[in-house]
């Protein structure tokens, strides 16, 4: 059995057992990290407290993921302005297949370059596409693997930024 197959059943189990999302006392603090995205700006998580960040886990050779790239756009350049902030992660094993991916699919949030380090201090990142709310004070409040249906993620993106807002 390959090791994508493996990951992809081992996501799968874990998403029935845990449900899509964490409840509220679930909530951990997300971990902070600093990262170069593909510019060569420093991204640091902890700079967008008092935002809502969107952050996926992702890899160009990832069908699921390469779909829902372009709704976060979408959602970076419709809801940036009210607080919203898509940071997306690579997980491909060099910043050269990303950044070939990104040419030809470009996003309008910062990219960086994820690692096992970086997926584990986030509770392990077995299967990909994983995403992850973060709250304006740096909780993760909700967690997605794999597929996801879009339409509900993007209704809970609405309602917590109508919280911060009021």
């Amino acid at each position: 059995m390959s090791r994508f197959l493996l990951c992809v059943i081992v996501t799968a189990s874990l998403a029935l057992l845990s449900g899509p999302c964490m409840a509220q006392s679930q909530m951990a603090m997300a971990p902070d990290f600093s990262r170069a995205d593909m510019a060569g700006t420093a991204v640091h998580l902890s700079d967008y407290r008092g935002k809502l960040v969107l952050l996926n886990f992702w890899a160009s050779w990832c069908g699921p993921c390469r779909d829902e790239m372009p709704l976060f756009s979408r959602w970076q350049r419709q809801y940036g302005a009210r607080g919203l902030q898509v940071i997306g992660v690579s997980m491909d094993d060099d910043a050269a297949s990303a950044r070939k991916f990104l040419k030809q699919h470009p996003v309008s949030y910062p990219v960086v370059m994820g690692d096992a380090k970086l997926g584990e201090s986030f509770g392990g990142v077995l299967g990909l596409p994983a995403t992850y709310l973060i709250d304006a004070d740096g909780r993760i409040v909700a967690r997605f693997e794999g597929e996801i249906d879009l339409k509900n993620v993007g209704a809970r993106i609405q309602m917590l930024l109508s919280h911060m807002t009021r």
